[in-house]
């Protein structure tokens, strides 16, 4: 696999944070995986973990452009 296709964390928080970034990176056109410990440790007989433990991550060649709407998404949300 090529670096360019390596898909890197970009984002850990809540589920309705996660939720609302995943359309924002669906609108983008930008590939993502979600990462939820909580459900994984879930289904595997563990209880526990904390809200923000749900991970965004992307493909190196749209690392920029996720980390933009992060970036905008954050600053949206303070206010």
């Amino acid at each position: 696999m090529s670096d360019l296709n390596r898909y890197t964390k970009i984002y850990s928080g809540n589920q309705v944070s996660v939720i609302l970034l995943k359309g924002l990176f669906e609108e983008a056109g930008i590939a993502f995986i979600e990462k939820n410990e909580q459900t994984s440790g879930v289904i595997s007989g563990f209880v526990g973990g904390t809200e923000s433990t749900i991970s965004l991550a992307v493909q190196a060649f749209d690392q920029a452009k996720a980390e933009k709407i992060v970036e905008d998404f954050k600053k949206g949300s303070e206010s």
